[in-house]
């Protein structure tokens, strides 16, 4: 095994992101619905770039950074333009229990702080790991709210608002 390698995602990822995508979809319902094109939903409205897990050529993992969404800034305290959204953050099935998503998050504070910009990130909350993950590694509940979709287990889905450590804000 070589060594997991947190880089940019290039053209030559979106096949391995979306056959990642496929075992989190399988497992996890991640996205609830598998997207009808799954390359495109890798690139959300609002990109401002995507990185990729690799070990070896094997894609493990996935990240992207966008524009942020609406209600966190205001919970977060902070104006929208200080702000990046962490989306499409995923791990391969076959790579879990090694640190990648981890890594991956890292990677997201990481490029937001050089950028001058606090990270945000939403996630429903039926996504225990998910949220474990994220209250490990520090990041504090700002806010939540109802979503405009339905679960796979048929509940209007319940967003939580998580912001990075290092920007601080209040729990709601």
């Amino acid at each position: 095994m070589s060594e997991l390698t947190i880089r940019p995602r290039g053209d030559d990822d979106i096949p391995g992101c979306v056959a990642a995508l496929a075992t989190v979809h399988a497992a996890d319902r991640y996205p609830v619905d598998w997207p009808v094109d799954p390359e495109g939903w890798l690139t959300p409205p609002g990109l401002l770039g995507a990185w990729v897990a690799v070990d070896g050529g094997d894609v493990l993992g996935h990240m992207a950074l966008t524009r942020p969404m609406e209600a966190p800034p205001v919970a977060v305290g902070l104006p929208a333009r200080r702000l990046v959204g962490v989306a499409r953050l995923f791990v391969d099935l076959r790579a879990r229990r090694r640190g990648v998503a981890a890594r991956l998050l890292d990677e997201a504070t990481r490029v937001a702080a050089d950028r001058g910009r606090t990270p945000v990130l939403e996630v429903e909350a039926g996504a225990t790991s998910a949220i474990r993950l994220y209250e490990r590694a520090g990041w504090s509940r700002v806010g939540s709210s109802a979503g405009d979709w339905t679960t796979a287990d048929g509940r209007v889905a319940r967003l939580l608002w998580y912001v990075a450590p290092s920007a601080g804000g209040g729990r709601g």
